[in-house]
């Protein structure tokens, strides 16, 4: 796999990327190209993501073990979407999300994260909200990853962040629903759209809880044992 060798373009794309060149992709994908090209932003949500997971490992050859790691992530990750998908607002989509990045890192949250929502709509739906939901999870992956020595033994505290992060992803979707609505960010609009949602947004982040509950020990495990062994 293709490896960035210096050290500080690394360091600036690994900030660059998720805070400003996939902000500005998605939101020019709503106000510019709106459902005339939303596979635009689709693509260059893809492309970006990738490239950040190449930020996110040196020359230590252990990208390889990550990527497969993470492909078995967006697979249960879709595979669960798609079980869940008779349940309004609930499917493990953050809980995986968060349990690998907080193994694999934050590179590699986001990977998993965006291609999950890309993957997963393929049954779900495609549209002009794939760029911003492939932006929200992949960032919940992301800090998911920054917190990781916060997270990785407490199961109390990835509780917490998954609810926050069910949140989080809401008040993001949130924001599309109110640009593609009036082509414009209204403040008036969007804590309506957020009040409107409240019941949507609260299942969503307790069933996460629930996720990470069910979840977390087996993977935790599984992780744990293969992080130390390839020294990921």
């Amino acid at each position: 796999m293709t490896v960035i060798k210096s050290e500080k373009l690394r360091r600036a794309l690994s900030v660059v990327i998720p805070f400003v060149f996939i902000p500005a992709v998605v939101l020019s994908g709503v106000l510019v190209f709106r459902s005339k090209n939303y596979s635009y932003g689709i693509f260059a949500v893809s492309v970006l993501s990738v490239l950040l997971f190449i930020c996110g490992f040196d020359r230590r050859k252990t990208g390889t073990r990550r990527l497969v790691l993470i492909s078995a992530a967006v697979a249960m990750a879709c595979v669960g979407r798609a079980i869940c998908s008779f349940i309004p607002a609930v499917n493990p989509i953050t809980a995986i999300t968060v349990l690998f990045a907080v193994y694999l890192g934050s590179e590699a949250g986001f990977m998993t994260g965006a291609f999950s929502a890309l993957i997963s709509n393929i049954f779900a739906g495609q549209g002009v909200w794939t760029p911003f939901q492939m932006f929200a999870w992949g960032m919940i992956g992301f800090f998911a990853g920054v917190f990781a020595k916060y997270l990785e033994n407490h199961t109390v505290r990835m509780c917490v962040y998954v609810f926050f992060a069910g949140a989080v992803y809401s008040f993001i979707m949130d924001v599309w629903s109110v640009m593609w609505a009036y082509n414009s960010f209204n403040l008036k609009f969007y804590i309506a759209s957020i009040t409107s949602a409240a019941p949507y947004t609260a299942v969503y982040a307790i069933s996460n809880v629930v996720f990470i509950l069910l979840l977390k020990k087996p993977f935790s495990e599984k992780l744990g044992r293969i992080k130390i062994k390839y020294g990921i």
